[in-house]
């Protein structure tokens, strides 16, 4: 089995070579091939990589490339996990949104609607080389804003899934609240792409018995002190949001707080300098305890399950992942990309069923997916009404004067990005 990561020189790598190692007999990965365009980051990672193989005995092939084409010829399976633009680029869409009284964050609002206009346009002409070099090689993708890009990929035929960690850390964490194995805990995760609730948390399957209200009323504070969240707040609404939405319940707050602290890219940014030097010691030969404060947590678990499932191996049936909505969620269009629990194996993905949703948060995703129509329209056809358009229509912007000044923002910070500008 071959795999290619594009965006093999991210930071973030080390975490999904860990899981390589680790899980190698429910993916038995015989090459893998990290392909980016920066070298020197690729050099670096690529050398930590083949050293965690050697110590965990892994006998795969690691290899590096800046040769997409020859990155991907051949292989089963494409993980994108790619970032137009780099920190700096979200270090900008983290701020000049906040100029406009607006969340400046890297994957809602202005800043998540300016990523989606960067790197729509780039993953689909890796998709389609891909595609000309092996069509029946399965694209999983990692890249922000995971819902927007899964669509774009599906929309143009590509063999392709969306992968979150949102769900599988919400698992690990009520795993251990519970005090029982992640794999006994399945979660009933509705929603979009960063835009989820956990409906109900089930024990020894997905028509197990449901505990949210025992694990709310025994770790309520502990649940809401991860989503920052009041315990009032999640008590009220029986069900755990997905940390995304205190940008939507709280945005006021958020922005003021946005406003007085450095942006989480400059500390990604400061991060990622004493992770590559770590990278670049050779008597290192495990993924280092700061990568966990990197963000990514779980990825590598999660990539492995939907891997060894897509390519039939023996990953997990039921997975939480993005894919087309075909009628799941009977609000929406068939073709809209939602965040679910679904059957996966080598067709694909399939949607289980979901219960009717209080309005409460229907509504906010039939919103959402309405911007994420517009959004992705603006990505594939340029235009400053298209943008404009997509931003008077995002829950978190919404007024006119708003959607204009940060239009023109927008632009002007991501000018040698946007073919149209």
């Amino acid at each position: 089995m071959k795999l290619a990561v594009v965006g093999g020189g991210s930071t973030y790598t080390p975490e999904l070579i860990d899981g390589f190692a680790r899980l190698r007999d429910t993916l038995p990965v015989e090459e893998l091939v990290l392909v980016d365009p920066a070298a020197d980051r690729l050099e670096l990672v690529g050398a930590l990589a083949r050293r965690i193989f050697a110590k965990q005995e892994h006998a795969g092939r690691i290899t590096t490339t800046s040769d997409l084409d020859a990155g991907v010829a051949g292989a089963d399976a494409v993980l994108l996990q790619l970032r137009v633009g780099g920190q700096a680029a979200r270090e900008r869409d983290e701020t000049w949104p906040l100029e406009c009284g607006c969340v400046g964050q890297e994957t809602t609002g202005a800043g998540g609607l300016a990523k989606a206009l960067r790197t729509v346009p780039v993953v689909l002409d890796i998709a389609e080389r891909v595609r000309r070099t092996n069509p029946d090689a399965w694209i999983i993708d990692f890249t922000n804003p995971v819902g927007i890009v899964t669509r774009a990929l599906l929309r143009a035929g590509h063999k392709a899934v969306g992968l979150c960690n949102v769900a599988i850390g919400f698992q690990r964490k009520f795993a251990r609240l519970l005090d029982v194995a992640p794999a006994e805990v399945h979660l009933d995760h509705v929603g979009l792409n960063h835009l989820t609730w956990e409906l109900g948390v089930r024990l020894g399957g997905p028509d197990g018995e449901d505990v949210l209200p025992r694990l709310l009323a025994e770790h309520g504070d502990a649940v809401a002190d991860d989503l920052r969240m009041p315990r009032r707040i999640v008590d009220r609404l029986g069900v755990v949001p997905s940390y995304y939405l205190r940008y939507f319940y709280a945005h006021d707050e958020v922005v003021r707080e946005l406003g007085t602290k450095p942006s989480r890219a400059a500390e990604v940014a400061a991060m990622e300098r004493e992770l590559l030097a770590m990278y670049g010691d050779p008597a290192l030969d495990e993924k280092p305890a700061l990568l966990a404060e990197r963000g990514g947590a779980f990825y590598s678990e999660a990539a492995v399950d939907l891997a060894a499932s897509l390519l039939g191996g023996g990953g997990s049936a039921v997975q939480v992942v993005n894919t087309y909505n075909n009628g799941t969620l009977p609000f929406l269009p068939d073709d809209a990309v939602i965040e679910v629990q679904a059957r996966v194996g080598h067709d694909g993905a399939s949607p289980l069923a979901v219960p009717a949703l209080d309005p409460l948060y229907a509504g906010l995703i039939a919103n959402v997916t309405a911007y994420e129509d517009l959004a992705l329209e603006a990505a594939l056809r340029g235009g400053r009404d298209r943008v404009f358009k997509a931003l008077l229509a995002h829950p978190l912007i919404g007024q006119y004067d708003y959607a204009d000044g940060l239009t023109d923002r927008l632009i002007a910070h991501n000018r040698e990005h946007l073919a149209w500008a």
